[in-house]
């Protein structure tokens, strides 16, 4: 074994090894507000599935991007969770994985439409791509998530027929959600990331600021899925809205991985609102 290698660990199948790899929780949750904007949108079937899958692929490139870059990191901070970083799943399969990925995104984007594909392409998987290249690391580690959430309505609509841009409120309400899940997601490896160098926006302002800014923002993304469309919201909508407000409190209050699993929950409601809005 050469100096610097992970001894190989018995580890879970390989195909599970690779979807862990690819952050394929946070992956799939993407892929289903896609669809749901894209069944409630009115796209034609092909349409659909071709902007969907798109996203789907796209966000896999992200997740192993991520780990593959980071794997030396995650080793030296003993993440066991990673499979990489325990040696469970080898870098060359990961790297064959994501150039397939990234180039159905790419084949998938065109067959939905250039715009949607640029958009798609530019700015919303390749704002993943420079979080993992280094914006991470940074003040403005909150950028990349402010457009990649930000746009993903806009990857929908620009696939329709007319192509057209998602309405304001909806591109707030998902850019404001974007960064309080990134908040959030980093809240739980502060330290590990300090000790490897990465001082990204949570980093800097501390565990508690991000919290409250983080819940903030999630109440803004849920109030503006419910009173931006036009017409009075109904009342089953006030009452998700309540529910975003419980969940809220758990991001502010819970430990671990709990406010992230709060805010993806509170993502797919915001998804729900804005799908039926």
């Amino acid at each position: 074994m050469t100096a610097g290698t992970a001894p190989a660990r018995p580890g879970p199948p390989r195909a599970l090894a690779l979807l862990a790899a690819a952050h394929g929780g946070p992956a799939l949750a993407v892929t289903a507000g896609t669809g749901l904007l894209a069944l409630r949108g009115g796209l034609h079937p092909p349409a659909a599935v071709a902007v969907t899958a798109a996203v789907f692929t796209g966000q896999l490139t992200i997740g192993w991007g991520n780990d593959l870059l980071d794997r030396s990191r995650d080793r030296a901070v003993g993440r066991t969770d990673k499979p990489l970083a325990v040696g469970s799943l080898p870098a060359r399969w990961v790297a064959r994985a994501l150039v397939v990925a990234a180039v159905a995104s790419l084949v998938l984007s065109a067959l939905a439409g250039w715009r949607s594909a640029l958009v798609n392409t530019v700015l919303a998987t390749g704002a993943g791509h420079a979080y993992n290249f280094g914006l991470k690391a940074t003040p403005w580690s909150w950028v990349p998530y402010t457009c990649g959430f930000g746009m993903l309505p806009s990857v929908v609509t620009l696939a329709a027929s007319p192509p057209h841009w998602a309405p304001w409120w909806m591109t707030a309400a998902g850019a404001a959600l974007g960064v309080g899940a990134h908040l959030l997601n980093v809240l739980p490896d502060l330290a590990d990331d300090g000790a490897t160098g990465i001082r990204g926006l949570p980093h800097r302002i501390g565990e508690r600021p991000s919290r409250v800014l983080a819940a903030a923002l999630l109440t803004v993304a849920s109030v503006l899925a419910v009173t931006g469309p036009a017409g009075p919201p109904p009342a089953w909508a006030w009452t998700a809205l309540a529910l975003v407000t419980v969940l809220a409190g758990l991001t502010w209050f819970g430990r671990g991985r709990t406010p992230f699993r709060a805010a993806v929950t509170i993502a797919l409601l915001d998804v729900v609102l804005l799908t039926v809005a």
